[in-house]
């Protein structure tokens, strides 16, 4: 059985006392040995965490003792290896950052479609499907048809919502699906996309995760595999580990031609930052990437382990971070 329980949850309500929620949240999680990125916003609650089964579940049973919590759903995932090194609890001022004032997913959210729905909606040929995640993620996997952004974070959305042709044709406005990885993402943009007068506007409850996780692969219409922000990097169905690595240095999604590449190196850089970083920073990098495989080595757990801060195309969503994510 793998030793670690992965549970992601987000809710989009109203805690206007998320400040003083934060330190309350960061000690229980250390009590319960539990780890990994909580984000909190006057607008809600966004999360993945990860530890041992008890201790996430007792995280799981504080939050829900808030009444405005109590009905927090979440996904879970298990693994053999820790998918968090620290645990963090952060203050934003949203919990995904779209970046446009009074978009409110609580008032003004698509259509919820469950997955078993899913298939027949987007088969529909009159609907425009949007895939609304960033896209080193889209370039691993996506659906059927979906349209890509191209965006490099999601607060870049709202720019190729406005520009699409696919989304502005001439008369009346389409009926329109989104999907993102747990959902978060999609509260978000159809809301955005109801604000601006669409009025058929549909998202994947659960995201491509309870997708995968549901819908038998015979009659799936998702293709490729499915980023996550975690160490198992991609996920497919049944939420099973992909193959992918992960470059810790510029933190993209490698394949196996990735990491054949004479550009990578492990720790250090793959072939999509090897000319973009100095020999300083890679040095730098080796050295890191040394002290983590000597800690390693003794059955340490190095609080360095070598991976470089958040490449500025991720949006720090910790909903994408496993289960969860948007």
């Amino acid at each position: 059985m793998p030793a670690y329980l992965t549970a992601a949850f987000y809710k989009f309500v109203n805690l206007p006392d998320a400040e003083q929620l934060k330190p309350q949240l960061l000690a229980c999680c250390e009590q319960h040995a539990v780890k990994g990125l909580i984000l909190l916003a006057t607008e809600g609650i966004n999360s993945t965490i990860a530890g041992p089964a008890e201790g996430v579940r007792a995280v799981l049973a504080y939050l829900r003792q808030d009444s405005r919590l109590a009905d927090l759903r979440h996904k879970e995932a298990w693994s053999h290896r820790a998918p968090f090194y620290r645990m963090k609890v952060r203050i934003k001022k949203e919990i995904v950052t779209l970046g446009v004032p009074g978009v409110s997913p609580t008032h003004m959210a698509g259509t919820y479609v469950k997955p078993q729905d899913w298939n027949a909606l987007i088969s529909d040929p009159k609907v425009v499907l949007v895939d609304t995640r960033n896209d080193y993620e889209v370039g691993l996997g996506t659906f059927v048809g979906a349209l890509d952004p191209h965006i490099t974070r999601f607060a870049d959305l709202p720019q190729w919502v406005a520009e699409s042709a696919a989304l502005n044709p001439a008369g009346k406005k389409p009926k329109v699906a989104m999907f993102c990885t747990g959902g978060i993402r999609c509260e978000k943009s159809t809301a955005l996309l109801r604000a601006q007068g669409y009025e058929e506007v549909y998202h994947l409850e659960g995201g491509i995760l309870k997708y995968l996780e549901t819908m038998p692969p015979a009659d799936s219409l998702w293709q490729g595999e499915c980023f996550v922000f975690d160490e198992r990097v991609s996920v497919g169905h049944g939420l099973q580990t992909g193959p992918h690595g992960l470059c810790r240095a510029c933190r993209q999604p490698l394949t196996a031609t990735d990491q054949a590449s004479t550009q990578f190196e492990a720790g250090v850089s793959c072939p999509k930052c090897a000319d973009h970083t100095s020999e300083a920073q890679k040095n730098s990098a080796r050295e890191r990437q040394r002290q983590w495989e000597l800690a390693k080595s003794r059955g340490q757990v190095h609080i360095g382990v070598p991976l470089a801060p958040r490449h500025p195309r991720e949006s720090g969503d910790p909903s994408q971070f496993t289960p969860n994510a948007a």
